[in-house]
């Protein structure tokens, strides 16, 4: 193992406060928000469990890491909120000017279709 991956290996937690991993170097049992939302599942208010770091392009990187026992199912949006954001995203794509909802979203710095936007 070299010493930058070396550095980050800390699953006592002694020099970071959590327990921290190398990249791929996590035991099962935890995953990330990105893995536990294609599992379907979320946090649901657990604190972070432990961490990964690696060296970025930036600086060091963290993925903070959440145990997959105490995940629960992501909730589903009701009927009335599909409505909401369906009413609000044909807003989106209906022109202020001619009234006429377009296959694509009104562009905010026109304020209106491009029809209407190339007349006037």
């Amino acid at each position: 193992m070299s010493r930058i991956r070396a550095r980050f290996c800390d699953p006592e937690g002694k020099r970071f406060g959590i327990p921290t991993f190398m990249w791929q170097g996590a035991p099962d049992g935890y995953a990330t928000l990105r893995q536990l939302r294609a599992l379907g599942l979320r946090p649901a208010g657990q604190p972070v469990a432990a961490q990964v770091m690696w060296r970025g392009v930036g600086g060091d990187r963290v993925a903070f890491l959440y145990r997959v026992e105490l995940a629960k199912p992501k909730r589903t949006a009701s009927a009335a909120q599909l409505r909401g954001v369906a009413c609000a995203l044909r807003a989106r794509r209906t022109c202020s000017t001619c009234r006429i909802e377009r296959p694509y979203f009104i562009p905010r710095s026109l304020g209106e279709c491009l029809d209407c936007a190339q007349e006037g």
